[in-house]
Formats: C-alpha cells, sequence, structure tokens
C-alpha cells in the first residue's frame, strides 16, 4: 500500500523542533554595585545580593554581557521584609519599568522586554519609588531569558575578585642581566578612581607603582614578597618619608611606601634595580622622580633571601583593590622604556605582551584591553565598556631611540 504526503506535510514532518530560549540567574552578589548613595545611604551588596535598601536616592547597577545582539526579557527576584508593599523602578539601557513588589517570600517579578542593537554590556539601574514600611526590598537576582550567550560573573567562590574587576598586564621583553629597569608612566585625567593601583615597574618578586587610598590620601608603592622558601625579605634602608612594613596578599613580604598627592596628567618616572649581593641574596631597590619635585626620590632596598638573579619577568600591570569600585573605569599610559645591563649597556624595550588574570581568562568580566595609543602602550579596565582587546596579543611601540638621561650611579641612597 502507498501512502502519499503532501509536500507541506513533508515540510512539516522534517523541521527540528524549536529550541527553548535559556533563562540565565544573573546574582546581584557578583555583579552588581551600588553606584550612586548619599551620605550615610546604608545599601549594600552582600552575599544574598542588594540588602538594607531604604534610601530612595540610592542607585544599583547590575551588569552582564550580551554576546550577540537580540532580545532579552528580564525578571528579578525579590522580597520584601518587614513591609507588605514597595514599589521600585526598573531600568534597562536607559528604558524604564515600574515594578511592584509584595509578600515575604522570594519570587520571580517580571520587568519587560527590550532589543539590544549590537553585542555589549547590559546596564540595569534599581531604584526605590515608593515603600509602606523602612527598606523597598531584597533582591537576589536577575532573571535573563534570550537566545545570546551571556557573560557574567558566575562563580560563586570568586564574586570578590569579580566585583573587583579583571586586571591586565603588559609583559616586557627585556635583555639577561638587566640590573636597572625604567619606565615613564601617565595616568589621563579623570582616570584616577580609588582603588586603582597603577603599578609601572614589576618583575619577578615584586612591583612599585603608584596607587589611589584615599578621597584624600595617594602612595608610592613598592613591594618586595618573600622568598619561595619562605625566608623573609628584609629591609636595608629607606628614604626619607618612607613607610615599611609587612604585607599579605599574593605572599607575605616588604612593603614601603611614600605618601605623595600625585596628579592625574602628569608623567612619572620610576628605576628598580636587582642586584645579586654575592652572598645568596638579592637586593632590589626602587627610584620615583616627579617633575613636581624635581628631583629623584629613594623609596627603598629590600633583601630578598635565596634568590641571585638581576630582574627578570619585567611587567607592569593594572588593578582595582577595592571591590565596591570595580564599576569605576581606569586607563593608565607606559612610554618610554628601558633597560640597563650588568655591563652598564641600555637597551630600548619597545615590545609588549597583553595578558589578564583568570577574571578576564574565564569572562568573568570582559571589559579589559591594551594595547597601544600615540605611540605609548595602555592599560585598561573596569567600567563595562564594551571594545575590550583580546588577551595574548604582542604590541610594538615606535622606538625613541634615546636612552633616559638619568646616571644610576648617582641616584639617591
Amino acid at each position: 500500500m502507498w501512502l502519499c504526503l503532501n509536500s507541506s506535510a513533508l515540510a512539516q514532518a522534517a523541521a527540528p523542533a524549536a529550541q527553548p530560549v535559556p533563562t540565565i540567574t544573573v546574582a546581584l552578589a557578583g555583579n552588581a554595585f551600588v553606584v550612586q548613595a548619599p551620605d550615610g545611604a546604608q545599601e549594600s551588596i552582600e552575599e544574598q545580593g542588594l540588602t538594607h535598601w531604604s534610601n530612595p536616592a540610592a542607585v544599583i547597577s547590575t551588569y552582564f554581557r550580551m554576546q550577540q545582539a537580540g532580545t532579552l526579557t528580564l525578571a528579578l527576584d525579590a522580597r520584601l521584609q518587614g513591609i507588605e508593599h514597595s514599589t521600585i523602578r526598573v531600568t534597562v539601557n536607559g528604558q524604564p519599568f515600574t515594578v511592584a513588589l509584595a509578600g515575604s517570600t522570594v519570587r520571580s517579578y517580571a520587568v519587560g522586554s527590550i532589543a539590544v542593537a549590537a553585542p555589549g554590556y547590559v546596564r540595569v539601574d534599581l531604584q526605590g519609588v515608593s515603600k509602606d514600611g523602612s527598606a523597598f526590598g531584597e533582591v537576589s537576582a536577575l532573571k535573563v531569558t534570550t537566545a545570546s550567550p551571556l557573560a557574567y560573573a558566575s562563580e560563586a567562590e570568586n564574586y570578590y575578585w569579580s566585583r573587583r574587576g579583571p586586571s591586565v598586564h603588559l609583559n616586557y621583553s627585556t635583555p639577561n642581566a638587566t640590573e636597572y629597569f625604567y619606565n615613564e608612566m601617565s595616568i589621563p585625567e579623570g582616570q584616577d578612581t580609588l582603588g586603582s593601583y597603577f603599578m609601572a615597574n614589576g618583575f619577578r618578586g615584586g612591583y612599585f607603582g603608584i596607587q589611589v587610598n584615599s578621597p584624600s590620601e595617594r602612595w608610592i608603592l613598592f613591594s618586595v614578597w618573600d622568598a619561595q622558601n619562605g625566608e623573609r625579605t628584609t629591609l636595608v634602608r629607606k628614604g626619607e618619608g618612607v613607610v615599611d612594613n609587612n604585607f599579605g596578599g599574593e605572599g607575605t613580604g616588604g612593603q614601603s611606601y611614600l605618601v605623595f598627592n600625585w596628579k592625574a596628567g602628569t608623567t612619572y618616572r620610576f628605576i628598580t634595580r636587582g642586584q645579586p649581593d654575592g652572598h645568596g641574596a638579592t637586593l632590589y631597590s626602587a627610584w620615583f622622580y616627579a617633575p613636581e619635585l624635581r628631583r629623584w626620590r629613594f623609596i627603598a632596598t629590600w633583601k630578598r633571601p635565596a634568590t641571585v638573579s638581576y630582574l627578570a619577568g619585567n611587567h607592569s600591570f593594572l588593578e582595582n583593590f577595592e571591590d565596591t569600585q570595580g564599576y569605576a573605569g581606569r586607563r593608565v599610559l607606559y612610554g618610554n622604556q628601558w633597560a640597563r645591563d650588568s655591563g652598564g649597556v641600555w637597551s630600548e624595550v619597545t615590545t609588549a605582551r597583553l595578558t589578564g588574570d583568570m577574571t578576564a581568562r574565564k569572562a568573568q568580566r570582559m571589559d579589559y584591553a591594551g594595547g597601544l595609543e600615540g605611540g605609548r602602550f595602555y592599560l585598561r579596565n573596569c567600567g563595562f565598556f564594551n571594545d575590550y582587546v583580546g588577551l595574548d596579543q604582542s604590541f610594538t611601540r615606535p622606538a625613541a631611540g634615546q636612552p633616559p638621561q638619568v646616571d644610576v650611579a648617582s641616584l639617591p641612597q
């Protein structure tokens, strides 16, 4: 017996089943920031998400990145505590929605749908409108339904690092037996964000740069870690006004800093030295030149035991060390790098390779960049910008051809 099917029936039978559009949970604990709040506001991002939300002037922003253009439908997981009702405003890439919250158990509240015209970060702002009690509620997550793949902080154990943002590095190609490394660095005006560490001269075992500690205090910071076998790094000498102490982080070691009100838009100069002492240790020293002072300032010399090495692994990096400031962008420029070997020969360093930390490599954050700008290297991170630069690329700046005008033998000690 022959069974006849018409062409439309055949087409219908052959058509694949439509794939469901996924819904992704974007936790505020790893992806949100209090970006605007008056003095005394109590809003904070905790393990459970947004808490202590009581001030109508506070703005809380959550970020995720759509990897392709498309439409998204948004909902949020929230609950009330101690009140019956509240009304909030949810603004998605500038498009506002009003959402009414009710009930003390966590539930999903529909927000709305928007079209995203190009790949990039989506910003979702929360702001309180009205409430019948002390707080607008607690919000734990966004629910994002879209066919586009998303990039966001998904590893709960690393939310602290994701909120700090991606760190990016420039790894320089320097000669063997590099005894001195010279670098020039400037931070563009408006990019000297709180929590920034602009590291100029890093090496295998330590680093040297400038940072923004508070609205009223800035440091010139030089750190040398303890030896790999655990032996302690010790201070040999330090410059006038320099503070020294031990520190924790990548490892314990020696830290020295000078409180100095450096300015954005000014180019500063940095020299580090690595010199084996002939007794199984290496002496690491650092100097800083500010045009405001018109002289080199000696920071410190640290003795690292069980280490016999000149400067190796020379690099620069940009990081944010305040997790609450991970939404704010920062940028730095590096130029005129030179290395002087143990024989006294200067070599210009014109090539650098862009790398990043695990926050960048695992796409927990994709707001990072580096490369060339106006004949200098640059690094950029945080701020949730869209035009990121892929890692593991090498860049070559134009050669200046003139070694730095500095007599290393006359540097202050």
